[in-house]
């Protein structure tokens, strides 16, 4: 697997939060990747749901006014 290919980026950080990440020890550059990995995956599902909110929307109506559609077959 090759690694990821970086690239320098210049971030705005709060002074005290860059302070206290130093004396911790803690990787500035992989915390705010984690970070953004995370913040990504988040509005990715935001988004997601805000384009699909029709399709769950009628899908819930649907599960609402007739029940489950193979709810004759589950065993629980």
């Amino acid at each position: 697997m090759n690694a990821p290919v970086r690239k320098p980026t210049n971030v705005s950080l709060d002074a005290d939060l860059v302070t206290a990440a130093r004396q911790l020890g803690i990787n500035l550059s992989r915390a705010c990747e984690q970070g953004l990995v995370a913040e990504i995956a988040r509005e990715r599902s935001r988004r997601w749901l805000d384009d699909n909110a029709d399709a769950i929307a009628s899908s819930n109506a649907y599960v609402e006014q007739h029940g489950l559609p193979l709810a004759k077959y589950r065993r629980f």
